[in-house]
């Protein structure tokens, strides 16, 4: 061309003109125009064109996914999967959410969600653990005592070496294809340490043959592990019975025996040794009877366990349950077994949150006092914001939210108030931090009352039955020459010392008890 403009660049010196900078040289790049409609770039055509419709777009449905209705029975079963009080340990939330998905997924695609009863079939949780149990018992999945798969490795090719790098070309292997940290398993460890002379008989073995040994041994251990967890337990009856297969769901017990002492299950309970439902109510009015007559608590709480037992591993979960646990929490608490009242305590809250029957407002009460009895507030807190509206009009649990307020506010006047008239069985739980709260209240009358303060007094605002009672728990504390006896009146000298005695009395008093009541 004539112009001396290259031939890729005549298009575009026809359709752009080229800016002229001043001062500046021609820029390296070539401007072009931005592009204001929908043309083709490929075609001089000015209609624009359309995009390509899309099923987002056209389809009014696929806007917004259909929403499923499940059946009403489905979302009961998953609330009941997800309630703390059916989680087993063991198994964790993971296993169960896949689990309930996978059973929830194939019922909706075969149609049979409204088929299915949902109210008897076994909880996702139950599922997955019955699956372990049948794993664990089924010999040709257990290969936790296999051993190590002793194949020669491939020969790799020689252009193969430098793209797997150092995996193979640090270390050499014998004849038998084994690494060096392989070497101790051919033969006996120990005996590598061992020398023996050339006449000895014990000499080493060959490695088949060891091998052969391991094995030998091994499938004796795996057929004594097979054996062991098909009994039930070591007791007499069934030792020499067959191996049993794993149970699948709840254990419904067979025994008839009334009493039975408790032990602690270390494997899966044999139903032979349960007692199944009626039979746990005659033993419930056998102990009753007993107790009333012996008032043995030792033989009491061991028959109360083992009652508390069957029922665990037979899931059983009704009003006779409630009954069962505020009853052997009653006996604690008259007893003082705050370690045996609190199990009750704990399974008692659970039980009551599934509606079935029994006292509740009596042990919310009880809960209350407890708590202030251990000092632990975090869990008064939460006893605290289980109570409803109510819950507070009843006499017991009003009763010991007052409690509480007397001490928070230390008025120690109100509080023996309330401790003299205790509903229910309230007032064993405060029998055990009483004698606490009097010596908070010696210390403060020592501080209020100058010189010295009468006996009786002491006796009238602490909530003793006697003068005689009330000076020999001050003695306890104290000397006796802080007791003086004039016109007939014995007083308390209520000077520096006997206050500094109160005061670390009382301090020593309020370290934190634990949940069995100990210090």
């Amino acid at each position: 061309m004539s112009s001396g403009i290259p031939p890729w660049r005549a298009s575009a010196s026809t359709t752009t003109t080229t800016p002229v900078y001043p001062n500046y040289t021609t820029p390296a790049y070539i401007p072009v125009q931005a592009r204001r409609s929908l043309t083709s770039p490929a075609s001089n055509s000015t209609t624009p064109v359309s995009p390509q419709p899309t099923t987002a777009t056209t389809d009014s449905n696929s806007r917004k996914p259909k929403r499923v209705e499940w059946p009403a029975p489905v979302r009961m079963y998953v609330q009941r999967s997800f309630a703390p009080e059916h989680q087993i340990p063991g198994v964790s939330r993971e296993e169960m959410e896949t689990k309930l998905k996978l059973v929830i997924t194939e019922a909706a695609q075969s149609d049979r969600l409204d088929k299915i009863d949902w109210e008897k079939l076994p909880l996702p949780q139950i599922m997955v653990q019955n699956d372990k149990t049948r794993i664990l018992a089924n010999s040709e999945a257990s290969t936790w005592g296999t051993p190590f798969p002793t194949q020669t490795p491939k020969h790799i090719p020689a252009g193969d070496e430098v793209t797997k790098k150092r995996k193979s070309a640090e270390y050499q292997t014998d004849s038998n294809g084994y690494p060096p940290w392989r070497q101790t398993n051919k033969t006996n460890a120990f005996e590598d340490r061992i020398t023996y002379s050339p006449t000895d008989k014990r000499q080493r073995i060959d490695f088949k043959n060891s091998s052969s040994k391991s094995q030998a041994n091994l499938e004796m251990r795996k057929k004594r592990f097979e054996e062991g967890r098909g009994m039930y337990g070591s007791s007499p009856s069934s030792r020499g019975a067959s191996p049993t297969p794993a149970p699948t769901g709840p254990v419904v017990g067979r025994c008839q025996d009334l009493e039975k002492n408790y032990f602690r299950l270390t494997s899966a309970p044999n139903p032979d040794t349960v007692r199944p439902l009626p039979v746990l109510m005659k033993t419930l009015d056998l102990l009753k009877k007993k107790w009333k007559k012996d008032n043995n608590y030792t033989y009491i709480c061991d028959q109360f366990k083992s009652l508390r037992q069957d029922l665990t591993v037979q899931h059983i979960k009704n009003e006779f349950t409630v009954s069962v646990y505020e009853i052997h929490a009653r006996i604690a608490l008259e007893k003082g077994d705050l370690g045996e009242y609190n199990q009750c305590q704990t399974q008692l809250r659970a039980l009551y949150a599934q509606q079935l029957g029994g006292h509740p407002t009596e042990f919310k009460a009880y809960r209350v006092l407890y708590f202030i009895h251990t000092r632990n507030w975090t869990a008064m807190n939460d006893a605290l914001a289980d109570l409803t509206p109510a819950d507070k009009q009843n006499h017991a649990v009003k009763h010991a939210l007052d409690v509480r307020s007397a001490l928070a506010l230390g008025n120690y006047h109100r509080f023996f108030q309330l401790y003299l008239d205790t509903p229910n069985m309230g007032a064993y739980l405060m029998d055990m931090f009483v004698d606490r709260e009097r010596l908070s209240a010696l210390a403060a009358i020592c501080k209020a009352y100058k010189p010295d303060v009468k006996i009786r007094f002491i006796t009238e605002e602490l909530g003793f039955e006697s003068d005689e009672q009330s000076a020999r728990f001050i003695l306890d504390h104290i000397s006796e020459e802080m007791l003086q006896e004039r016109d007939g009146v014995v007083r308390l000298l209520t000077g520096g010392k006997a206050a500094q005695l109160f005061e670390l009395s009382k301090t020593e008093a309020h370290r934190v008890v634990d949940i069995k009541g100990q210090i």
